[in-house]
């Protein structure tokens, strides 16, 4: 099975699926609109995400957009996607690291000479010498952002 990421198609071919001329595949190349692959001889292979990445040149095209302009779209629509892919990242780390911290929570408290240390919940600090003071840190917004 090919993914839509494989170079499989000869220029002709990519050409004809998109509907335009080997001639205009070769002048989006050189402007860098649409690279396809090379082969060791230096021939184009273009894939499917190619293929409708030409469609897409072509319908903005169409519709007015100078080439320039429609390298601008282009470009932004891949950082739009980069940026989506590192959104589903980033929250899905954050989802880990909530059920981390929902399965283990840590208990700090002020030891003898005022240092910070830590206690497995439901255990409570020795007693000091005659203070009972407890102090109860949240972060901003815990266990939820605000």
């Amino acid at each position: 099975m090919v993914d839509r990421d494989t170079p499989v198609y000869v220029i002709s071919v990519a050409a004809e699926l998109a509907g335009m001329h080997a001639q205009t595949l070769r002048q989006y190349d050189r402007l860098g609109l649409v690279t396809p692959s090379r082969t060791r001889g230096g021939g184009r292979r273009y894939s499917s995400r190619d293929i409708d990445r030409l469609r897409e040149v072509q319908r903005l095209s169409t519709e007015g957009v100078s080439l320039a302009g429609i390298q601008r779209i282009l470009d932004l629509e891949m950082q739009v996607e980069a940026m989506r892919s590192r959104l589903a990242e980033l929250t899905a780390e954050n989802h880990a690291l909530r059920e981390a911290l929902g399965q283990s929570q840590r208990v700090f408290a002020a030891g003898r000479s005022g240092e910070v240390i830590a206690l497995r919940a439901g255990t409570r600090p020795r007693a000091s010498s005659g203070s009972t003071a407890l102090a109860l840190w949240r972060p901003h917004g815990w266990p939820f952002p605000d």
